[in-house]
């Protein structure tokens, strides 16, 4: 599917700047470039400047809108062409940036992604935008060798997201930390004939967001941080084997949010997940986070949303939240107008309109520094935990998304029936050595 959006259309204008006003504060003038000249003076806005911007993420079609039209109010004569595309939008982007089309800005995955663009990235380390990153956040934007190449689409939260309500209908009290728990969890929901777990395995994306759970638990046992532990698996110098909690404690989880969740699991997509759980059909879902709860709540306004991490041992502490940044907007260091794509950027990162959008219009956790959280109970509820335990590093970073994609494909062929379990760890292994870095 691909959206085409102009933002001189007269009903794009309108239809985001309503959205923009939803949003609050109006008063963004205090970190833009002046009408006449960027902050730099190497843009001249008296003439008419296009930007075409390029990215996977059709949830916040709104959202862009609303700041481009927002800026149309800041520099008239800059037009910004957002383009939108989401199945096969990583195959299209390599194709046009072989053919010399590379779009102004692009969206890629953050961490390992952020070398693999590092030669088509505009160097933004000195940018206030760059400044306005939280610590956390900026650390997923930048390159190998400490450039900032990358700007953050959002803050994010990846967890167990469970229903309280039908856990309190089955008498869990506490959202289950150990695999032990799990199980004593799962037993009295289906006793109250609940289906446990609701879940998208048809995405491949959403195999990753399950994996890293277990990936930062094997790196704590080997007693190594989660990036070497995966550099060393895609320079072969480890394996599942060496890991028990990859071997085994990995696919018996999948195993059980198979046997116990929604039917036909290969079928179930982003979507279905969603509404399964939404409409009380499951009372967790996996793969997923924070990005979701908007979409939940359109459903169903009155469900009472919480957040675990997963239950990957018999180590309460290994279940943990994660958080962080795994999309990246990106500009052409090629692009004609860079210095005005940059201005725009260094608006929306630094200005107050710039700060409330991620909370009030696109409704997202701030990547920035002194922005409030959106009214919605994840971020509340990321804000509280977080404030006696420490967030799971956000692995998944570390290894680029053609492995990722891969690996998704594996493990649905695996609960398909197709792939045994040994098969399937050799496949990973391969993967991960073949695919798993730009090098």
């Amino acid at each position: 599917m691909i959206k085409r959006v102009t933002a001189l259309s007269a009903s794009l204008v309108l239809m985001a700047g309503a959205l923009a006003a939803c949003g609050g504060n109006n008063d963004n003038n205090n970190a833009s470039p002046a009408s006449s000249a960027s902050a730099s003076g190497a843009v001249d806005y008296s003439k008419p400047i296009t930007i075409n911007m390029f990215t996977a993420s059709p949830e916040y079609t709104d959202a862009f809108n609303a700041y481009i039209a927002e800026y149309k109010k800041v520099q008239p004569n800059v037009t910004i062409n957002l383009e939108i595309m989401q199945s096969d939008y990583n195959t299209v982007l390599k194709s046009r940036i072989a053919s010399g089309n590379t779009p102004d800005v692009f969206q890629t995955t953050a961490g390992g992604d952020i070398d693999t663009f590092a030669e088509y990235s505009a160097d933004l380390t000195n940018e206030p935008l760059a400044a306005a990153m939280t610590d956390a956040i900026r650390s997923n934007m930048t390159s190998s060798d400490g450039k900032v190449l990358g700007l953050p689409v959002k803050g994010n939260l990846f967890s167990l997201i469970y229903n309280k309500e039908l856990f309190q209908e089955a008498g869990i009290t506490e959202p289950p930390k150990t695999v032990a728990e799990l199980d004593d969890a799962i037993a009295k929901l289906e006793a109250k004939g609940i289906t446990p777990f609701a879940n998208a395995y048809k995405e491949w994306w959403t195999w990753k967001h399950v994996f890293q759970q277990f990936v930062d638990a094997a790196a704590q046992d080997a007693g190594e941080d989660p990036k070497t532990l995966v550099a060393d698996f895609i320079a072969g110098k480890t394996s599942f084997k060496d890991h028990p909690i990859l071997e085994n404690n990995f696919f018996d989880f999948i195993d059980k949010t198979v046997a116990h969740g929604t039917d036909k699991p290969l079928e179930r997509d982003s979507n279905a997940e969603v509404s399964d759980f939404a409409t009380g059909k499951a009372a967790m879902m996996t793969g997923k986070g924070a990005w979701d709860e908007e979409a939940i709540k359109k459903i169903n306004p009155d469900i009472q949303i919480g957040i675990m991490g997963y239950p990957v041992s018999d180590k309460a502490e290994q279940a943990v939240i994660i958080t962080g940044a795994d999309q990246a907007l990106r500009i052409s260091k090629d692009s004609k107008n860079v210095e005005a794509v940059i201005d725009f950027f260094n608006w929306l990162y630094t200005s107050d309109y710039g700060k409330q959008w991620f909370s009030n219009v696109a409704k997202v956790i701030p990547p920035i520094k002194d922005a409030p959280l959106p009214d919605l109970d994840m971020p509340k509820q990321m804000e509280e935990l977080l404030k006696t335990e420490q967030s799971g590093d956000l692995s998944i970073n570390y290894t680029l998304d053609t492995f990722h994609q891969k690996f998704g494909e594996i493990m649905q062929s695996y609960i398909g029936g197709n792939t045994n379990k040994e098969a399937a760890i050799s496949q990973i292994e391969q993967a991960w050595q073949q695919l798993g870095s730009a090098e």
